[in-house]
């Protein structure tokens, strides 16, 4: 369908295009700004995840009591599905009745500027998947030996210091998973931003995959739409790919 001029304008009839879907998607305007909100998404949703779910892990894989009731309260954002997610943000950021001014104090129209409105999608992206991050980089915490830790400190290091200089590194592992597959859904986030924003204010939100379905959707230029669709394929595929090459290279360091 992406070689060809498939739209609602000619029912039946589907001249072959060749590229010109794909052209057209370097060519088209509105593209550009799409592509802007979606690498800002991407990036700092999945470094704050990515932050935070380290923050996360390294309590819960304290000791504490009562252990399994705190990491079941961590999982439950993450058991939360993303439409039901969306929603329940969109109500805590609502201007007018949302529990977010409520608590602040504020009149902000949480969800009324493009920019704001951006960022408060990622925070709730943020809340639902730091607690599958943490799991994961818990899983890997695990596996460290304690004893190299307590040698350190016998040592001399401080607990900054033997963090970075012995839990990162051994946790490398752990967090390319992470951060493969946290930048691949990240990158094509669509459901969420229909839920809470619907793409506005003013295109504010719109992602990569939210425009290819307007453009298959809603103006039914379905042709476009597959090519747009095929370049997300090619773009989590690199993505993918840049991330294994770099896992595996440190697994040949011994890293």
């Amino acid at each position: 369908m992406s070689f060809y001029k498939v739209d609602s304008a000619m029912p039946g009839s589907y001249p072959f295009a060749g590229l010109s879907n794909y052209t057209k998607v370097f060519s088209d305007p509105s593209f550009y700004p799409v592509l802007g909100h979606t690498a800002y998404f991407t990036i700092v949703s999945t470094a704050a995840e990515l932050v935070l779910g380290m923050g996360v892990a390294l309590l819960l894989n304290a000791p504490l009591r009562f252990k399994w009731v705190w990491r079941s309260l961590v999982v439950l954002p993450w058991a939360l599905p993303t439409i039901v997610n969306g929603a329940l943000w969109r109500w805590i950021d609502n201007g007018q009745y949302g529990v977010l001014n409520q608590l602040l104090g504020t009149e902000i129209q949480w969800l009324g500027s493009p920019f704001l409105a951006l960022n408060m999608v990622i925070v709730a992206d943020v809340w639902k998947n730091t607690s599958i991050v943490a799991f994961f980089l818990l899983a890997g915490l695990q596996t460290i030996p304690a004893e190299l830790r307590e040698a350190a400190v016998m040592d001399g290091a401080s607990t900054w210091r033997s963090f970075w200089q012995i839990v990162v590194p051994l946790l490398k592992p752990s967090i390319a998973v992470v951060l493969v597959l946290r930048t691949i859904e990240a990158f094509k986030v669509f459901d969420i931003v229909y839920v809470m924003t619907g793409g506005g204010p003013a295109s504010g939100t719109q992602t990569v995959a939210f425009y290819t379905y307007l453009q298959a959707f809603s103006n039914q230029l379905f042709g476009y739409g597959a090519a747009l669709a095929y370049m997300i394929v090619i773009a989590v595929g690199a993505l993918a790919m840049f991330y294994l090459r770099l896992l595996r290279q440190n697994q040949l360091a011994g890293v």
